[in-house]
């Protein structure tokens, strides 16, 4: 098996253990758009694909293992030992790490490598593709009722286009975000 795929079923795995803390509709609803938009920026704006990859897969594996308070540093941690564990190049490792390090746009880090800011917008545009999550963490974690999930959800994606790093991305999403902006409004 390559790389890719062993961090692939990792991810996986670890999302369909009853100890994973959401489930496994992470997996499906967020870490393949995620996957699937960051291959699409690397391909365009000509990034390491095998690390974006890894990193798309591996970008919030300490929120499925520890949960979303500083999933950023254990999900770093784990990717360092299980990358380490695959053997795979330690220039790359870090690479990989700092791409997890500075993806969440709430922490206001600020992604330097055209690697990490694709993953910062991976995941950002992901959001775009799963309004139904969104609504139900409103819901259920949030305890929002329809009408503050409503502004919640909205001022979420607002928030999520504003953070953005690359016009690529903005032009991937518009059509949605424009929808998304009327029916929310």
């Amino acid at each position: 098996m390559n790389i890719i795929e062993e961090v692939r079923n990792f991810v996986e795995k670890e999302s369909l253990k009853p100890s994973s803390k959401y489930g496994e509709e992470p997996f499906v609803f967020h870490f393949v758009p995620t996957v699937k938009y960051a291959l699409e920026l690397a391909e365009e704006l000509g990034a390491d694909k095998e690390v974006v990859e890894i990193s798309a897969w591996l970008h919030d594996i300490g929120s499925v293992i520890y949960g979303r308070e500083d999933h950023h540093l254990t999900g770093a941690k784990i990717a360092e030992a299980k990358l380490k564990e695959f053997n795979y190049p330690i220039e790359k490792i870090e690479m990989v790490k700092n791409c997890i390090l500075n993806h969440r746009g709430s922490q206001k880090n600020n992604p330097l490598s055209i690697e990490e800011k694709i993953i910062a917008d991976a995941d950002a545009l992901s959001n775009f593709d799963n309004i139904p999550g969104i609504f139900k963490a409103a819901f259920i974690y949030e305890n929002l009722n329809q009408g503050e999930a409503k502004v919640a959800v909205r001022k979420k994606l607002e928030n999520k286009w504003n953070q953005l790093n690359f016009e690529n991305s903005k032009e991937i999403i518009k059509p949605k975000y424009e929808a998304l902006k009327i029916l929310l409004s």
